[in-house]
């Protein structure tokens, strides 16, 4: 798979961030993979934003934005999630609100604690 010339895909080696800009503003960002048998580009989930989206609780958008994570491969299973008082430095976001949102993913089927190790990934094929 070959890039367009001048796009960031053509500019930055394999397994670089690379920040694109459309429309001269930040639209996504992704881990660029070459290689493979189709030469691949795997595409992270943008920057978490709480003022993004819909108004609501924000232990659901915090929640939203690990599960999207999830979706995408960036957490993989068996991945250990950063503990309550890491993911809200991460999310700069309250002690109870990270908190909540693991509860969410727990509630989801997305997440499991375990007690004096942390949230993990659970493995979707396997539960």
């Amino acid at each position: 798979m070959t890039a367009p010339a001048g796009s960031c895909f053509s500019t930055h080696p394999p397994y670089t961030r690379c920040y694109a800009v459309h429309s001269g503003r930040p639209r996504w960002f992704g881990l660029r993979s070459v290689g493979g048998i189709y030469g691949e580009v795997m595409i992270a989930v943008p920057p978490f934003n709480p003022d993004a989206g819909p108004p609501g609780y924000l232990y659901v958008a915090v929640a939203d934005h690990i599960a999207a994570r999830i979706a995408v491969g960036e957490l993989r299973p068996g991945a250990r999630l950063p503990g309550e008082r890491e993911l809200a430095e991460e999310y700069q976001v309250a002690l109870t609100t990270g908190r909540r949102a693991i509860q969410e993913l727990r509630d989801r089927g997305l997440v499991v604690t375990l007690p004096a190790k942390g949230p993990y990934v659970v493995d979707r094929a396997t539960s």
